[in-house]
């Protein structure tokens, strides 16, 4: 029996531990979409200024300890994430959340040790998810060295579908072409779903007109998307080799992913201890000790013939740097690794390459979670990607059951504007929908959209 929209809940409960540059993203996005948030920290400066600046609730203290669990209100509390810079803080402050208040609760965990036995420990303490940024971060530096041209590349429906994210160069034949002559003579089987052009952000329609230097966001099956790119003259194969400047979590994540797909992998580090340290672990790898920031070094260690470079120092400013040097001396594929989102609009004019920020990754993850939370299990939020600066959302909605919004052809849909259905994922398949095409229970269906904080399937709908 089709049903009429679900009224909104009120917001989560949400007790959040941690209050460093993930736990500011997560207070700001969830406070925004109306959850009741309290806030633990040690740093009782840090929680008064955080909890009067978003007007929330704040406590001093430790977040493994009971009483203060208790005086946050762990009772009646919906959710508990812990995201304090201890994996085994975070793991404590989730058991015992489930302990006393039986409430659902996240973890972050970033040690290597943990990390491959991350669903066992999910499964043994009832957490409703583990994450690991630097994981997540390294994942996304792979899938774009796998195909270098990207400027972005996510992934949809467990792997099946990628939104690739890319720029138009001078004289390329995409230039003055309009989205419905791509689609009718050149790719069919894609899905143009955003484009940034000087600042501003558009959901295009047929007639939209693509321009040089216009940043591209489309969808597609990797093969599919690989065909598309060379069709249009762009160079896709996978890189050859590497170098990584700094030798923490994140590079040895990305190291170990890299040397699997083939690809040979340069570290080079300060510290002489962790270079031992990685020299052990990644034992296909070559580990420099030295400054990754000397230019000397760089150039002795083939900085001019890498064919990719990663900088992935704890330091915004040295990535920055060093990024823009690889630049001006190499042809290489550039990643970059930042920190801190106070000026991502200088860092956004900065021909940085793909740029990515570990803490988003992380609050998006969980942000999805909260939304799929908020809702009932009948259609659930799978995947959430903010795009262009939180300026667009991609979100993937599996259908549990029918609705207004299935068994209808979507041309019938009254869908609101400035929003698009990009795929199904139906029975292994990958559906670029069009009017005639409809959504199924047992659908995932991904959006785009410029409206913001969507829960359920239903919000498509006018």
């Amino acid at each position: 029996m089709s049903k009429s929209k679900r009224p909104v809940k009120s917001g989560l409960n949400i007790i959040i531990v941690g209050c460093g540059k993930v736990g500011v993203t997560l207070i700001e996005q969830l406070s925004k979409e109306g959850h009741d948030i309290t806030i633990i920290d040690k740093n009782a400066q840090k929680v008064q200024e955080i909890a009067s600046y978003y007007d929330i609730m704040g406590l001093a203290g430790n977040g493994a300890s009971y009483s203060i669990q208790r005086d946050a209100g762990i009772a009646n509390a919906d959710l508990m994430i812990a995201v304090t810079n201890s994996d085994e803080l975070n793991l404590l402050c989730c058991i015992l959340a489930k302990q006393v208040g039986h409430c659902a609760s996240i973890a972050r965990i970033r040690t290597p040790d943990y990390s491959s036995e991350v669903n066992y420990l999910r499964e043994k303490l009832g957490l409703a998810m583990i994450i690991n940024p630097e994981l997540e971060a390294s994942k996304e530096a792979a899938r774009i060295l796998y195909l270098p041209t990207a400027l972005e590349v996510n992934s949809f429906a467990h792997g099946q579908a990628e939104m690739i994210k890319f720029k138009v160069p001078a004289n390329n034949v995409l230039n003055g072409m309009s989205i419905a002559y791509l689609g009718k003579n050149i790719a069919s089987d894609i899905l143009i779903c955003a484009i940034e052009r000087n600042g501003d952000v558009y959901i295009p329609s047929g007639n939209f007109e693509m321009a040089s230097g216009d940043v591209i966001s489309f969808v597609a099956t990797r093969k599919i998307a690989k065909n598309f790119l060379e069709e249009i003259g762009f160079k896709t194969h996978q890189v050859k080799n590497t170098m990584i400047i700094g030798g923490g979590k994140a590079s040895y994540y990305l190291a170990k992913q890299l040397i699997h797909m083939g690809i040979s992998v340069k570290i080079i580090e300060s510290d002489k201890i962790r270079c031992e340290e990685l020299s052990i672990l990644l034992p296909k790898a070559i580990i420099i000790h030295g400054d990754g920031t000397n230019p000397d070094l760089l150039k002795e260690e083939g900085i001019e013939y890498t064919e990719s470079f990663i900088a992935l120092t704890g330091i915004d400013e040295e990535n920055i740097l060093l990024t823009l040097h690889a630049r001006q001396v190499s042809n290489a594929k550039v990643i970059t690794k930042i920190n801190r989102l106070a000026f991502k609009d200088v860092i956004s004019h900065l021909d940085l390459g793909s740029v990515f920020y570990p803490r988003y990754i992380t609050a998006e993850a969980i942000i999805a979670y909260v939304r799929a939370m908020k809702n009932s299990m009948d259609s659930n939020i799978e995947t959430l990607y903010h795009m262009f600066d939180h300026r667009v959302e991609a979100i993937e909605f599996r259908v549990y059951e029918p609705s207004k919004v299935t068994n209808i052809p979507l041309m019938n849909l009254s869908l609101k504007k400035d929003l698009l259905i990009s795929f199904i994922s139906r029975n292994g398949s990958i559906i670029i929908p069009s009017g005639q095409d409809s959504i199924q229970v047992g659908d995932s269906v991904m959006i785009v959209t410029t409206h913001t904080g969507f829960n359920d399937i239903l919000d498509i709908l006018e």
